[in-house]
């Protein structure tokens, strides 16, 4: 079993720490400023706290191999976290209801929006446009996730061997 420097870990760290606050702006705008959210939205809250839950172990563990693998799942978690904004922004506000989409099935399917409502429970339409400093909310997210999805990829390069 190969160990690496602890240096290599600070990426991990990072990609935990932009995904609770990705995580904490959404709870903080839902519930301080009454911004609710669609089930796209909340399908994004699932990829933060997926993306944290594969983070740590890449923080905490030196294993190369255990580092590999979190960094291959964050770059995925990421891909798959701009895909559902840009899904939001593009398809799903276009729509009246965003009952029964992807998001809303996946959110319930998992019993989220019923175990925590207060994180996962839609309360809003596809098509409301909350912007936050001028931009749609769901942009926001897709910034996030991009970088997310450097840092994972950042975390994936090989490491230089001492000389």
């Amino acid at each position: 079993m190969r160990l690496i420097r602890p240096a290599a870990r600070w990426p991990f760290a990072t990609v935990a720490a932009l995904a609770l606050g990705g995580l904490a702006a959404a709870l903080v705008t839902q519930h301080v400023f009454d911004m609710q959210p669609c089930p796209w939205c909340v399908l994004q809250r699932l990829v933060y706290v997926l993306i944290v839950m594969v983070a740590l172990p890449g923080a905490l563990l030196r294993q190369r191999t255990v580092q590999q693998t979190s960094a291959a799942l964050l770059l995925l978690l990421a891909i798959a976290g701009a895909a559902a904004a840009l899904w939001q922004h593009f398809v799903a506000a276009a729509s009246a209801s965003c009952v029964q989409t992807l998001a809303d099935r996946i959110v319930r399917g998992l019993g989220l929006d019923e175990a925590l409502p207060a994180v996962f429970a839609a309360y809003a339409a596809c098509s409301d446009k909350p912007r936050l400093a001028g931009l749609p909310y769901e942009m926001w997210s897709l910034a996030l996730f991009i970088a997310i999805g450097a840092m994972a990829a950042l975390a994936l390069r090989p490491l230089r061997r001492r000389r």
